[in-house]
């Protein structure tokens, strides 16, 4: 194997007969403690990945976990804002402390690192993916019990990088109504098994609006079509989530560790269970 190497077949016309999985993998920074890592992804943007991401950190908390969120998503960081969170707790020789909530749940994102939070990231792939490996490599994530990695949407740089570099346990797909994301979703599907990563289910992301007058559920993206993608990939729907304005607004305000989770439970029990 090429000294090289980036772990990135593709890139390379050498038939590499000794690279082995395990040996991709970055070394966890020698001060943290990461039990289980979920990645939580997306085929497409748009669908509610961070927040979705957001809410099972949160509820995961709830039930006791020491919980962290390594938010991959460079170009588009939220998770600073979802948490009302502005800068890490410190650094030192051994390595970055990331930001905690009021609920104590461990935050990493590059929008910690910016004088500004409204500056872009404008960086080539690789640079991105190689930030996205220091999250893991640098960052010092204390006594952590689940990890969530928020990733970009698609099936890029980023999304490779956390594959063959984090111990990923397990991939939550977020996806929505549309039939467009079907098509979507098989690429995510596709991608995880031929990194070998276990899907452990969908959540379907605004599944209908319930009308605050009469409660009749409005299907407005139009029906979902999700229920043959899982048959055909044998993963399950773990929960079908509403539009609702109140977890919007949560976002907005750095105020998600008040949104209700109940709807997750099933969607959190696959993620004990990885």
């Amino acid at each position: 194997m090429s000294e090289s190497c980036n772990g990135n077949c593709s890139s390379c016309g050498s038939d590499c007969g000794e690279r082995k999985a395990e040996s991709l993998l970055a070394k966890l920074n020698p001060n943290s403690s990461v039990k289980k890592v979920i990645a939580v992804v997306s085929g497409k943007g748009g669908v509610g990945k961070s927040t979705v991401t957001a809410r099972m950190a949160v509820a995961m908390a709830k039930k006791g976990y020491r919980v962290g969120i390594l938010d991959a998503d460079i170009t588009g960081p939220s998770m600073p804002k979802a948490f009302g969170v502005n800068e890490c707790s410190g650094a030192s020789d051994a390595g970055l402390y990331p930001a905690l909530t009021q609920m104590g749940i461990q935050v990493m994102s590059i929008n910690l690192l910016l004088d500004n939070d409204t500056d872009p990231v404008v960086w080539r792939g690789p640079v991105i993916a190689g930030a996205v490996k220091q999250f893991w490599t640098d960052v010092i994530w204390e006594d952590v019990d689940y990890l969530f990695v928020d990733m970009p949407p698609g099936t890029g740089d980023v999304p490779l990088t956390v594959f063959q570099s984090l111990p990923v346990d397990g991939i939550l797909v977020v996806t929505s109504p549309q039939a467009l994301v079907s098509m979507i979703v098989s690429k995510a599907v596709k991608m995880a098994n031929m990194m070998h990563v276990p899907v452990l289910g969908f959540v379907e992301n605004y599944s209908y609006f319930a009308c605050p007058d009469c409660g009749k559920k409005l299907a407005v993206f139009g029906e979902s079509k999700l229920e043959e993608v899982a048959g055909q990939y044998d993963v399950p729907i773990l929960a079908r989530l509403p539009i609702d304005p109140s977890v919007a607004a949560a976002f907005d305000a750095g105020l998600m560790e008040t949104v209700d989770t109940s709807e997750l439970n099933a969607a959190v029990e696959a993620v004990e269970q990885a």
